[in-house]
């Protein structure tokens, strides 16, 4: 709420010549004196009412009333009035806007004034002379006044310019320190950018080899994982031949230590496998091959494989619980997964028990199985829980003596479970024994199962080549809902003269063989018109990149070896309907590009 502005007379004085405006300037300058009005502002106010005093002294009925005005802050003003129409001149209003505290034009009136604290009540007492006794003032006097005055004035506004001329000195020393402070950070900036991009360039650098040796790292232990799984199954397979029933006796020594042979290269094929597939995997080259499972069998499986493993005063218990519902899932990687976990648990567990249990779980209104394995072994200290899940770690301590391993058991099951959607958790005491977790999703949905083969045999014949017989044996044996009929060949040498004279209906061929390999043979095989039409399905353990595709034109596939299955060997050939791949992936199966359009 504003504060009603009041007014007090303080004198009137009538301008009609000269002589009039002296005595106003003189009484003006006495009301200001007295109303402690400063000497600037007592000039600006005195000299504007004079000028503008003097232009409208024709008027008729001019008159100059000195007021002081109540308010925050008070002013005190000279009011000037007159009879007939006119007006203060632009000139004058505008010095008088831009001089003045005060200026109010209104029609046949003008108010000038300056801002003023002092208390009109007391004030008045100091005014000495009323206006109309103001003495008459000659001209020189009044020039005095004026030049003294102006003398004031001019000393006030020396003073300012000399505080302004200080001022800017001071900015001007300012402005030179924050410019010499920005150039300062500046060029500590642009030292920090250079680092930063030099440090970025170092770690790009870095991450570039890191990316190069881990691939080197892939083809390193894919490439001996494959050259050790040949000799390996030689020496398996050679065992075998020893250890047959209608092969010569042997003494009970010699098959003991046969015996020891088989069972050690089957451990050292195991291990191969292990390698192989952790360097798919961490590639990117491993992918599940998910078929309907049954749980009891599997169970059965590792109950016969791990028994003999178990240690004197050790219980292997794994239940036979049949699990409700279908089980679909990737057989081999739930064997391995669970066979590590095991082996891991049978190892390092001294006496008690080790056990597998199965449950079935809903999470998100989706069936899961649990298969939970407990132990009661040496346990895992708390600040190494995590670090078991790294390639080639294994936990010091003298109960490692005597236990050989290669740290890649619980990495590769975790792997492994990932791969195959699900989630693989440890939970451990030292002395009280292990438990690992494992969930994996039970079933597909119905748009995503894999593929299966239609009703009875689909081909006449079909020629194997490859120079690992064992390999051909499983092989064979995959192949027996898809084909009447099966020949294998071992020696490639004399693989284009079978195939000639059978006539299949489709030819299987490995690229690694003695000479003539696959390419070669491959090579032959387009050289003999009558077998144009015959389908060929190249099968490798080799990397995918690895491969010469200019001369795969002839293929009709290229297979990966690990997870054949007769429903992906029937999808090669074009005689049965590709699985959903969104649900399935098969990254080891791949056409050549020049030749996926020739049937």
């Amino acid at each position: 709420m504003s504060t009603p502005v009041r007014e007090r007379t303080l004198g009137t004085l009538a301008l009609a010549a000269h002589g009039d405006l002296f005595r106003l300037r003189r009484y003006g300058q006495t009301v200001c004196r007295a109303l402690g009005v400063g000497e600037a502002e007592r000039v600006r106010l005195v000299a504007l009412m004079s000028e503008a005093g003097a232009e409208l002294l024709a008027a008729t009925g001019l008159t100059a009333e000195f007021v002081h005005r109540s308010g925050a802050p008070g002013a005190i003003g000279v009011r000037l009035r007159w009879e007939e129409d006119r007006a203060s001149s632009a000139h004058v209003l505008a010095a008088a806007g831009r001089l003045l505290d005060v200026c109010v034009p209104e029609p046949r009136q003008l108010l000038l004034g300056q801002n003023a604290a002092a208390d009109p009540v007391r004030a008045a007492g100091r005014v000495r002379e009323e206006p109309a006794g103001v003495r008459e003032t000659d001209m020189s006097e009044e020039l005095n006044e004026q030049n003294r005055a102006l003398l004031a004035a001019l000393q006030e506004a020396r003073a300012q310019q000399d505080r302004l001329r200080r001022l800017n000195k001071e900015l001007e020393e300012t402005n030179r320190g924050v410019l010499a402070l920005y150039s300062e950070l500046s060029t500590e900036l642009e030292e920090t950018n250079r680092g930063v991009v030099a440090l970025y360039a170092d770690l790009e650098d870095r991450s570039r080899r890191l990316r190069l040796a881990s691939a080197a790292k892939g083809r390193f232990w894919a490439n001996v994982s494959h050259e050790l799984r040949t000799p390996v199954n030689a020496v398996i397979a050679l065992a075998r031949v020893l250890l047959a029933a209608d092969a010569e006796p042997l003494s009970e020594e010699q098959r003991k230590q046969v015996s020891l042979i088989a069972g050690s290269g089957s451990t050292l094929l195991a291990l191969v496998e292990e390698l192989l597939d952790t360097a798919k995997a961490e590639s990117g080259r491993l992918e599940p091959q998910r078929t309907e499972v049954d749980l009891r069998t599997v169970l059965h499986q590792l109950r016969g494989t791990l028994a003999p493993a178990a240690a004197e005063g050790v219980a292997l218990d794994i239940e036979d619980a049949a699990f409700p519902g279908r089980l679909v899932t990737d057989e081999v990687m739930l064997l391995r997964i669970l066979r590590n976990i095991l082996s891991n648990g049978l190892k390092f567990t001294e006496k008690g028990s080790v056990r597998l249990s199965v449950a079935s779980r809903t999470r998100d209104g989706a069936p899961w199985a649990v298969f939970t394995v407990t132990d009661t072994g040496v346990g895992i200290p708390e600040d190494q829980t995590d670090q078991v899940f790294e390639e080639f770690y294994q936990v010091r301590g003298p109960h490692q003596r005597g236990r050989s391993g290669t740290g890649l058991g619980l990495p590769y099951a975790r792997r492994l479970t990932e791969l195959l959607g699900g989630s693989l958790t440890l939970d451990s005491e030292v002395g009280r024994g292990t438990r690992v977790t494992v969930a994996l999703p039970a079933d597909l949905p119905a748009h995503g199962r894999p593929a299966a083969l239609p009703e009875g045999p689909l081909l006449r014949s079909v020629v194997l080549i490859d120079d690992d017989a064992d390999f051909l044996r499983v092989l064979a044996s995959t192949l027996d809902p898809l084909a009447e009929h099966t020949t294998t060949v071992t020696d490639s040498r004399t693989a284009l003269r079978t195939i000639r004279t059978t006539m299949p209906d489709a030819v299987l061929v490995d690229l690694a063989m003695p000479a003539p390999d696959g390419y070669q043979l491959l090579e032959q095989i387009a050289a003999v018109p009558a077998l144009h039409q015959v389908p060929v399905v190249v099968l490798t353990s080799a990397n995918q990149e690895a491969l010469e595709r200019s001369r795969l034109t002839r293929a009709r596939a290229v297979l990966s070896k690990t997870h054949l299955t007769a429903v992906r060997i029937a999808e090669a050939l074009g005689l049965a309907p590709a699985a959903d791949r969104a649900v399935a992936p098969d990254a080891g199966t791949e056409a050549p590009a020049e030749g996926r359009g020739e049937r």
